[in-house]
């Protein structure tokens, strides 16, 4: 049973909370968490487990859509143009589905995003895609912590309306997401992602451990069982606030409905005096390594990067020593926005042509443990 009954009340929620999920933990053979998984999505899981002995996957948000000082280009990448290779992962939003917008948070239109989508997943390469939902208890946006948000769009709750037409439209850009032959295309999907933050209204400011996973749950269950969406591959994905297993897990819904443990982690200041996010990223990536063994998952880090890459050899330099001997099977590095008129100021958390960083980042693309489209294709990741 996932779903609380209709007149169920906060106390009697919590309380079925803590019977259902309380499990011992113990070490398991990887497989996926959907038993009615489509084989490409099953292969792609298994694929990624097994490559993280080899490398890890280097992907880009929004990386064919635009870069720094151009956008909608056929072909194009920041990526592509200094290596002459795309990213191996390709991160999309799907924040304004569920008002109906014709263009996500990030203003790409999701007509194109459906395209590009496809043309990425038959190159061989991944498409993972994130949510950033408007507060359905609110009506404001996803940067909107109003205490009690969670526990209102449970069943019974005077927001859950509101929430199952949200997932309504999300399954509906899902379902459409198909590749030449009319097959499903697998997507790594990582809804309600930095929960152990407290800026989403999913996060930690009033929201209960418990009220969350029941969430998570209701939200997988719904589309999968009744949207019929089993081309999914569910990603827990937190913030970098976590010190330990624990607090990692504090909030994990449980085996039956994730695939991905993952976490986010951004670099800032001056990474030759302040090791801080080196030591982080260090142990956060042994905890989720951890983890992925224990539950049967596969690791990854679901964002990273430095906006605006001030020290030109900080790829290979500082992110890549720290990433070496961990097993892990993708980054994403978050999205080349370029100039942004409201922040005056530029974002891009990977170089472009002519940036000071581009050389480095080149030498990062030789490393035999980056693995980008042209490797991910010859990998057959879907077979």
């Amino acid at each position: 049973m996932l779903l609380a009954s209709t007149n169920m009340k906060k106390h009697q929620l919590l309380s079925f909370i803590l019977t259902f999920l309380a499990c011992p933990v113990m070490a398991q053979t990887v497989q996926v968490s959907d038993k009615q998984a489509t084989k490409e999505t099953v292969n792609l899981f298994n694929n990624l487990d097994k490559l993280r002995a080899k490398g890890y996957l280097v992907g880009h948000q929004d990386d064919l859509a635009y870069g720094v000082n151009w956008k909608y280009k056929a072909g194009r990448s920041d990526i592509k143009d200094m290596t002459g290779d795309n990213p191996a992962v390709y991160g999309w939003e799907l924040g304004n589905i569920e008002v109906d917008s014709d263009v996500n948070l990030d203003t790409v239109p999701f007509n194109k995003m459906k395209s590009y989508i496809r043309e990425g997943y038959e190159r061989g390469a991944v498409i993972t895609i994130s949510w950033h939902g408007d507060n359905p208890m609110t009506g404001k946006s996803a940067w909107d912590p109003a205490p009690g948000s969670v526990f209102s769009v449970l069943p019974g709750q005077k927001s859950h309306a509101v929430f199952v037409k949200q997932l309504d439209k999300v399954a509906a850009f899902l379902a459409d997401l198909k590749d030449s032959q009319g097959n499903p295309i697998p997507i790594l999907f990582r809804p309600f992602h930095e929960l152990t933050g407290n800026w989403f209204w999913w996060g930690t400011n009033g929201n209960t451990p418990g009220e969350f996973k029941m969430m998570f749950r209701f939200a997988v269950d719904y589309l999968r069982n009744k949207k019929n969406l089993h081309n999914l591959l569910i990603g827990y994905n937190t913030g970098g606030e976590f010190k330990n297993k624990d607090e990692f897990l504090q909030r994990y819904p449980g085996d039956d409905v994730v695939d991905i443990v993952s976490f986010d982690t951004y670099a800032k200041g001056n990474p030759e005096t302040d090791t801080g996010f080196i030591s982080d990223l260090k142990l956060h990536l042994n905890i989720i390594e951890q983890v992925a063994k224990e539950h049967g998952k596969v690791s990854a880090i679901g964002e990273i990067g430095f906006n605006q890459i001030p020290y030109g050899t900080w790829f290979t330099k500082i992110l890549s020593p720290a990433l070496q001997g961990h097993n892990f099977a993708y980054l994403l590095f978050w999205r080349n926005a370029g100039y942004k008129a409201n922040d005056n100021a530029s974002e891009y958390y990977v170089p472009y042509k002519g940036h000071p960083a581009e050389a480095d980042f080149v030498k990062y693309y030789t490393l035999p443990q980056t693995l980008f489209e042209k490797e991910a294709a010859a990998l057959q990741l879907y077979k």
